[in-house]
């Protein structure tokens, strides 16, 4: 298995390729802002050839170059459904402090975006990528689980952060909804998953688990909340 990022733009996005190897075809995963140019020498390091892009969710700064790095390999973007308004009206799902700075900015939608389910697996590149409906920082926040070789892999998006998890205060977010997919899709993977982040450097599952306070809350919330 071949991963290779990068972190694009102002807010430092991680931009994943994931391949079987050099030379071979791959999946972009979240190409956010100022993605394009550093995508493209990243890709030609390897030899990568892109068949597809995947989106952990549909915030800004996860899906800013989607389009360019859709329409400029003619490849498809896959995306959960609970997000798909997010891509054209970025603005109204970004909340009042960040609203102004992207009002009316419009992202037209590649021209093919197909829907993410949970618990599909995608077999894109050579690679499995196993689709983990987590909401919580958006209604269609996901996780992919891919198989890295010597350990299981977790590209996580904004769900889960070294020491972390992501915020919950824009509109879409809920604190309860986190604490549900935390306690029933995170908890649950096996301690030696390697998590591989939306931003921040990688972890694992047993590190979170014993030092990463929001996964201690939500293993030790009453059954009640998040569901």
């Amino acid at each position: 298995m071949l991963i290779r990022s990068f972190p694009a733009g102002a807010f430092g996005t991680n931009c994943y390729a994931v391949a079987s190897g050099p030379g071979a075809e791959c999946v972009v995963v979240d190409p956010g802002m100022d993605a394009v140019e550093p995508l493209a020498r990243m890709l030609a390091d390897d030899g990568l050839k892109p068949v597809a892009v995947v989106l952990t969710h549909g915030h800004l700064d996860h899906t800013f170059s989607v389009l360019p790095v859709c329409e400029g390999y003619g490849i498809p973007a896959y995306l959960h459904p609970a997000d798909s308004g997010m891509l054209s009206d970025p603005a109204t799902w970004h909340g009042p402090q960040l609203a102004p700075l992207i009002t009316g900015v419009r992202l037209p939608d590649p021209s093919e975006v197909k829907s993410l389910d949970d618990g599909e697996v995608l077999s894109l590149a050579g690679v499995d990528l196993t689709v983990r409906h987590a909401p919580g920082h958006t209604q269609g926040s996901v996780m992919f689980s891919l198989d890295l070789g010597e350990a299981p892999g977790l590209l996580a998006g904004d769900v889960l952060f070294a020491g972390s998890v992501g915020r919950v205060d824009l509109p879409g977010g809920s604190w309860d909804a986190m604490l549900r997919s935390l306690r029933e899709v995170v908890l649950p993977l096996d301690d030696e998953t390697v998590v591989l982040p939306g931003h921040g450097p990688a972890t694992t599952i047993g590190r979170e688990r014993a030092s990463n306070p929001y996964l201690a809350e939500a293993a030790s919330a009453p059954r009640g909340r998040g569901l």
